[in-house]
């Protein structure tokens, strides 16, 4: 068992180490403010703070984790063996150049995200805005990556010491804003959607199209439910989650109702082949008590009780998103991720608890980040399917290296090769085979 000695145990520095060796490494360890404890301690052992104890294992230690305030940081991003590293430390015989608690712990608790920034024009954090995106190590799960460098740091101390082997894993999730393009929609919204195909000639195929949907000649476009099972079926091992929208019908939340019976109909037949989570409305974001009924209307429909959310549009307000997700008892959240790029929104790829700095605590809700999305790719970055797939490969390559799992954001429209998605499909496809081949290898 592995001994840390710390000189103060703080709330920010319990939360991290469990992350990183309970979490991340998956290995049991101890901590410890006695001296005397540490220094009899015949086994594996690592003290961190401002001085070397005896010949141990030393990493100097940064102010971060002894702090309870927040305040302006200054991370002072470089290279350390190939990977990029935060919160420099000066000392010889420190075994690294740089406090690898510190640094994981302001990716995870999303530190920046609560100093005064710039905001969307739906008050999102972009990831323009975040030192992974200015310092180039945004595709990166660094927080991984230091983990298992200090695993290895240690091992070559210390033989005796080894941590489980961590292996590559894909968990697909999708939301689903509206599940039906053209059906279910009500005599209001059609009649709308109806007339403006009207007033465009460009858009008279799709009227067509629209009419045939309706009177059950074809499928409808955004119905690919069975197409997605039909993909996973053809593999063992990965994880699927929907994540529908259970909204009442707004400006930013379209969803198809809740009280329709072929929509829930669907849900159900959905919560058959994978787990299921409540995608919370826009609206919510300034309206929390909707999380609570929505959250009642989809366990309703399933008869499940609903403990998984993606908040709609990614609206992610730290630490009010989250505490209002604990109140209505759910505690796994999967919005960790950036609307406007790829990458590790929390510098990882592994789920990990949520730590309010407000309140200088853990809390019970996990957060599952996930690697991109594909509007993200689509409409943000005006990727093709081909590019977009380069991405997806780079992100699945750096996934495997430290043996994460991947998780991957589609929409149900995506894959329905209209509306400028041509080639998607196949995409999906080849991304999913792809992680198949990188689990198995």
């Amino acid at each position: 068992m592995l001994l840390i000695h710390v000189p103060r145990l703080t709330n920010r520095l319990g939360y991290t180490l469990n992350v990183i060796f309970r979490h991340i490494l998956k290995t049991d360890f101890e901590i410890t403010v006695n001296l005397d404890i540490f220094t009899q301690h015949q086994g594996p052992k690592l003290c961190y703070g401002t001085q070397q104890i005896g010949d141990a294992l030393f990493i100097r230690s940064s102010e971060l984790l002894f702090q309870t305030n927040v305040e302006d940081q200054n991370p002072k991003a470089f290279v350390y063996n190939d990977v990029a590293a935060l919160f420099p430390v000066y000392n010889a015989a420190s075994a690294l150049p740089f406090d690898i608690f510190a640094a994981t712990f302001y990716c995870l608790s999303r530190y920046e995200e609560y100093l005064p920034h710039f905001s969307d024009k739906h008050g999102r954090f972009p990831a323009t805005e975040s030192i992974a995106f200015k310092e180039g190590f945004l595709l990166i799960p660094v927080v991984d990556r230091w983990a298992l460098i200090i695993a290895d740091i240690i091992s070559q101390r210390y033989p005796e010491f080894s941590v489980p082997t961590r292996y590559f894993s894909l968990e697909d999730t999708f939301d689903i804003d509206a599940a039906y393009c053209y059906k279910n929609k009500g005599i209001s919204r059609t009649v709308v959607g109806v007339a403006r195909d009207m007033m465009d000639n460009d858009r008279w195929n799709l009227l067509r199209h629209r009419f045939r949907v309706i009177m059950h000649k074809e499928a409808d476009p955004f119905d690919c439910f069975d197409y997605v099972i039909g993909v996973h079926d053809r593999y063992s091992g990965m994880k699927l989650k929907f994540f529908p929208l259970m909204a009442d019908y707004n400006v930013y939340d379209k969803p198809i109702s809740y009280q329709n019976r072929e929509f829930r109909d669907l849900l159900q037949h959905l919560c058959d082949y994978a787990k299921m989570g409540l995608h919370a409305s826009y609206a919510s974001a300034s309206d929390n008590r909707l999380i609570g009924i929505e959250k009642e209307r989809l366990a309703t429909v399933l008869h499940r009780k609903t403990v998984r959310n993606r908040f709609h549009f990614l609206l992610l307000t730290l630490p009010e998103s989250y505490n209002a997700l604990l109140e209505n008892e759910i505690y796994h959240d999967y919005t960790m991720g950036y609307a406007d790029e790829p990458g590790f929104r929390a510098g990882t790829c592994t789920p990990f608890p949520f730590f309010d700095l407000e309140s200088d605590c853990e809390t019970q809700l996990t957060v599952h980040p996930f690697a991109a999305m594909d509007s993200t790719l689509y409409y943000y970055k005006k990727m093709s399917a081909d590019e977009a797939e380069n991405i997806y490969r780079s992100l699945v390559d750096e996934v495997k290296r430290v043996g994460g799992t991947i998780s991957l954001l589609w929409h149900n429209q995506t894959l329905s090769e209209q509306f400028g998605w041509e080639g998607w499909r196949r995409m999906y496809e080849n991304v999913i085979d792809y992680c198949d081949k990188a689990r198995k290898s």
